[in-house]
């Protein structure tokens, strides 16, 4: 599997830099993740959680982070083992870029699964990916560049309008039949 991307954080790069850096603030920000304990300089083991389609599994394994550029880029190397699920292995190289006052967080993965998981698909396993990118990136903007803008953008707004259509049209439904089965009941 790979995978790249950028993401806009609102902070400065040395901000970014040390909250990347920080095994509490990757803790709160990786969905899933229950440990990230410190083994050596740049060597952590890590333990986490992970759903991907009908497959649970807790996994355990290390990070090893390499080519350190501080405060602008560095290489991660993983593998970790979920038993029975399979494992996980591979590496991302991640680069901050400063735009103005943000900083741009630009990463690439190439990632491998064995196991159950190899078995599932690529495409519920990038899906599965994909998602905890954006929980991640989400988290991580929330806590290191503050809140998100209150305001909802125009895709935002017209969802949670569609949604609202879509349970009034439900709730409808259920009335309308409701109606027709007491009044042929009655008849």
């Amino acid at each position: 599997m790979e995978m790249s991307s950028s993401r806009s954080v609102p902070a400065t790069v040395d901000t970014v830099w040390t909250a990347l850096n920080d095994p509490e603030v990757l803790k709160a920000c990786i969905p899933g993740c229950e440990s990230i304990e410190p083994i050596a300089q740049g060597e952590y083991r890590v333990a986490m959680s992970v759903r991907v389609g009908p497959v649970n599994a807790k996994f355990s394994g290390r990070i090893v982070l390499s080519d350190i550029v501080p405060p602008n880029s560095y290489t991660l190397s993983f593998d970790g083992q979920g038993g029975g699920a399979g494992f996980a292995n591979g590496s991302a190289r991640v680069a901050l870029v400063p735009e103005g006052s943000n900083t741009r967080i630009d990463y690439k993965v190439n990632a491998r699964v064995g196991g159950k998981l190899a078995q599932i698909g690529s495409r519920l396993i990038d899906g599965a990916a994909s998602k905890v990118a954006d929980d991640f990136f989400g988290c991580f903007v929330e806590r290191v560049g503050g809140k998100p803008s209150a305001v909802p953008t125009l895709p935002e707004a017209v969802a949670v309008w569609k949604n609202i259509w879509v349970r009034l049209a439900i709730a409808i439904v259920i009335i309308v039949a409701m109606a027709i089965f007491w009044l042929a009941r009655a008849a």
